[in-house]
């Protein structure tokens, strides 16, 4: 049982940036692949992912989108985890982080584009929040995701020991929204229908299935609400408010604990 415990803490600390993932054996051996590297290998791995999803994901498939053999793919890697999590960095690569150095006044919009490009990403590459917990999250990319949202939070002037709580209230908040929203995009696709005809087809199968209920009737208000908004402009909308909502928190936060000085 000790020896099992040892082996499973060994591999919960794995991650390809933690290991020497450069192609095995030095220079290139006979039946190493040309024009193959990491970069071309991770580049496909994301459009194989964007396009079938992680269920259908496999180094098999991935070796046919590159028109090499499986064990080609293992001179660059190990495990087809190592591929997701170097997948996972390359998409955080293309979020657009704000200036956090120059103006710490400007922190609110800092956090709005932190919390935007998230949520873009999520709901981009709906492969990314299932993966997002079982990585380290340690690449480049993610680092400086990471950097970025610590000093824009820490240019708040909250009490350090309120910094963690505030980036948990925000990220968590944007994690959640963007994986419902990608997921809700992703079964439009897989429907062959747009976001709108999606929608309009399960309010109606709703309001079919669950006519008695009251929570129809408690809906129908907050939904005459929003009038003739499309889809994209509901989901905009509802995100814009609760990020307001988790800003004037940490505005609470500041009136209660104001920075030295204030």
């Amino acid at each position: 049982m000790a020896k099992a415990a040892g082996r499973t803490k060994a591999a919960a600390k794995t991650s390809v940036w933690l290991q020497d993932k450069a192609p095995r054996g030095g220079g290139r051996k006979v039946d190493q692949p040309s024009g193959l590297d990491r970069d071309r290998i991770t580049r496909a791995t994301v459009r194989l992912l964007d396009a079938e999803g992680l269920d259908k994901f496999s180094m098999r498939r991935l070796a046919g989108e590159l028109n090499v053999t499986a064990m080609s793919v293992y001179w660059y890697v190990d495990t087809k985890d190592d591929l997701l999590e170097l997948a996972l960095d390359a998409v955080c690569g293309e979020m657009r982080l704000p200036d956090t150095e120059t103006a710490p006044q400007e922190w609110r919009d800092q956090l709005r584009a932190l919390a935007d490009e998230y949520r873009a990403t999520l709901i981009r590459h709906p492969w990314v929040s299932p993966l997002v917990g079982r990585f380290l999250n340690i690449g480049p990319n993610w680092l400086a995701f990471a950097l970025a949202i610590q000093k824009a939070v820490g240019n708040t002037g909250l009490p350090a020991y309120t910094q963690n709580g505030a980036i948990s209230a925000v990220f968590q908040f944007v994690y959640g929204f963007g994986t419902i929203e990608g997921h809700y995009l992703a079964r439009c696709a897989e429907a062959g229908m747009s976001p709108e005809a999606y929608y309009r087809e399960a309010i109606g199968t709703v309001r079919e299935e669950l006519a008695e209920h009251g929570v129809l009737e408690s809906a129908d208000e907050l939904m005459a609400a929003r009038g003739d908004d499309t889809v994209e402009e509901m989901w905009a909308r509802d995100f814009t408010i609760a990020l307001d909502l988790m800003i004037a928190g940490i505005e609470s936060l500041l009136a209660r604990n104001p920075p030295d000085g204030e």
